[in-house]
């Protein structure tokens, strides 16, 4: 017999929590209410949720187990333990899974190489197990390119067409950086585009998650018409979501193609990071090949590139 969905959950809340996710909610739409002995009362999509004066917060509706795991638990009680009993077994009645996207990136942290962007949609359970069977998960676990090649592999012929990958070279980055001129705005550019792609094969997508790394707005307001009609979740620790696991994997597979490439035209391999290893090479390559090279390269914004023109 199939699992039931749960449609209801309680928990406490203090003034402040209550505030907070009282702001949350006014900003993703919700229609705040009054109620009897309530603080607030807010409804969407037949999911009503009620902020009650002694401390009690009731959810009810079939949107109860998406709330709760993806915006009440990580943005106001900071937990993750719904569909959990008190030792940490999963209860015997199941969450309902929900088709959503994931979007991440790779090469952030890195001074030499592209930015890479990935999105993937899980459009049922039945992918999603496929996926758990494939090994997905958080990209940062997977130690071995290899590995991550064979997993991305696997994951573009579980998904079929559900995935896109922007890959930003060097060179368009630092000319995008240079309009941005903040990194939070680019990433937020990049995301909304691997979406937007994304939504051109994935009519079904409802809902994208995605690591929060800055104001909410700034995905928000990158997104085109088709991005703008979809939930779009930011949280923390995003990639525990097979989704953006899944996209994890796209993105670093992208990115490691992405540093061979610009490796074999240097005729030597680029270090990852942004650490003393990359400080020497960048001084060998400026030594070799001069300064005007690094913006086919590098990221020229990083601390990394000042180092490299004070040592060399």
């Amino acid at each position: 017999m199939a699992p039931q969905k749960t449609t209801s959950y309680v928990c406490a809340l203090n003034p402040e929590q209550s505030e907070s996710l009282l702001e949350i909610l006014i900003s993703r739409s919700w229609t705040i209410a009054e109620a009897p002995h309530a603080l607030w009362k807010a409804s969407k999509d037949k999911t009503s949720i009620v902020s009650y004066k002694s401390g009690k917060l009731t959810v009810q509706g079939k949107e109860t187990p998406d709330f709760v795991l993806y915006i009440l638990e990580p943005e106001i009680l900071k937990t993750a333990s719904f569909g959990y009993d008190e030792s940490g077994r999963p209860q015997k009645e199941e969450m309902e899974f929900v088709p959503h996207a994931g979007i991440d990136e790779s090469g952030k942290g890195d001074f030499f190489g592209p930015l890479c962007i990935a999105a993937v949609y899980v459009e049922n359970d039945k992918i999603r197990q496929e996926l758990l069977k494939a090994g997905v998960k958080d990209s940062k676990q997977i130690k071995n390119d290899v590995k991550i090649q064979k997993t991305a592999s696997a994951i573009r012929a579980i998904v079929k067409a559900n995935y896109s990958s922007v890959m930003i070279g060097p060179e368009a980055y630092n000319r995008l950086y240079g309009g941005f001129g903040n990194l939070n705005k680019l990433l937020a550019w990049g995301h909304a585009r691997a979406l937007e792609n994304l939504l051109e094969k994935a009519a079904g997508c409802k809902m994208a998650i995605s690591d929060k790394f800055g104001a909410e707005h700034l995905i928000q307001r990158a997104l085109k018409e088709k991005g703008k009609k979809i939930e779009l979740i930011q949280k923390t620790k995003a990639e525990s979501d097979i989704a953006v696991a899944a996209a994890s994997i796209l993105a670093r597979d992208a990115f490691v193609r992405g540093m061979k490439k610009l490796g074999e035209n240097l005729k030597m391999p680029l270090p990852l990071g942004a650490g003393p290893r990359v400080i020497e090479s960048g001084i060998s390559i400026l030594n070799t090949h001069g300064e005007e090279k690094f913006r086919e390269i590098a990221k020229l914004h990083f601390k990394t590139m000042r180092d490299v023109l004070a040592s060399a």
